[in-house]
């Protein structure tokens, strides 16, 4: 092992794996309970995710929505046809930059969302469910920093700040009503997370 190498080779097999088989079984869980989630309004993973990211970026580029979907940007693209077709969403472009797609969600794409949130039911997430020994034992639900650490150096702090600032946003602009999420206050015309620069 060269002196500059923190690990040997073995050891970075045996993380890569324990990582790769890990996030797996996870996404596994997840895909099934989301998938289960979304089902009744005729959505698939990708364009629910599309909705979700455009409801907080609101003026997303396809770049945008590509890396904080972490999908290729042509499944963003084909995708968000899918939704504006459906009505759900509409596409531009900014006087400023020429060269961009953005996309906006319409009023009735708005709706579909919000529709969404109105059905979840955190007994049905298998993630959630697994969670809450955790949170029983240590009174919260496991943080990622660890993770979130990973995932800064593998997709950079605009990644991980831009995650940060949605889950902040959703915070702050959903309230909690009788078992029922509804917005707090209008979120498209909140243009804080638009990057002028995209």
């Amino acid at each position: 092992m060269e002196p500059n190498e923190p690990y040997s080779l073995k050891q970075s097999v045996i993380f890569n794996h324990k990582v790769a088989q890990l996030s797996k079984a996870l996404w596994k869980s997840v895909e099934k309970d989301w998938q289960t989630w979304i089902k009744p309004f005729d959505l698939n993973i990708n364009e629910h995710h599309i909705l979700w990211i455009a409801y907080h970026l609101d003026g997303a580029s396809i770049s945008d929505i590509a890396k904080f979907g972490v999908m290729h940007v042509s499944t963003a693209f084909n995708f968000s046809k899918k939704l504006e077709e459906r009505g759900f969403l509409t596409f531009s472009k900014k006087e400023n930059d020429k060269r961009n797609t953005y996309v906006c969600l319409t009023e009735e794409g708005k709706e579909m969302f919000l529709k969404t949130l109105e059905t979840y039911e955190p007994s049905t997430y298998g993630v959630y469910g697994g969670a809450l020994p955790i949170k029983e034992l240590y009174g919260k639900f496991p943080e990622f920093s660890e993770i979130m650490s990973m995932l800064r150096h593998i997709y950079g702090p605009d990644f991980v700040d831009m995650f940060e600032q949605t889950l902040q946003k959703f915070e702050e602009g959903f309230t909690e009503e009788e078992g029922r999420l509804s917005p707090r206050r209008p979120m498209l015309d909140d243009h804080s997370l638009t990057k002028e620069s995209s």
